[in-house]
């Protein structure tokens, strides 16, 4: 990354990537896969999947481990990357109550934004 670009923060809007549940392994692999999109890379599968069902900008990231294979959804947003959830896939689709709880915390999100920009 150029000296004069900076990476985007991480915004946890909901989960975490911590040990355990996650392995040191997974843990960390979660975590270089983060720091590749806060340096403005563009992933693709393997690594990362659109989710256009959630949203714009909308992915997941895809983190296998031991124990179980996570899911990191996430937004890119010019100004940073929003993780919206962690969880340990089990199924093929990503679950109903997670898509509605992933759109419901952006919209939250998108919402707190724009009103402390009007003040």
């Amino acid at each position: 990354m150029p000296e004069n670009e900076q990476r985007k923060p991480v915004v946890w809007l909901h989960g975490r990537v911590k040990s355990p549940p996650f392995t040191p392994g997974g843990r960390i692999e979660a975590g270089l896969l983060l720091g590749l999109l806060q340096a403005g890379e563009q992933l693709s599968m393997p690594h990362s999947r659109p989710l256009p069902t959630i949203g714009p900008r909308c992915a997941e990231l895809r983190v296998r481990d031991a124990e179980h294979n996570w899911r990191i959804i996430y937004r890119l947003d010019d100004d940073a990357v929003i993780v919206v959830d962690v969880f340990p896939k089990k199924t093929q689709r990503v679950p109903y109550e997670i898509v509605r709880q992933c759109k419901q915390r952006l919209r939250a999100y998108d919402e707190a934004c724009r009103e402390g920009t009007e003040q």
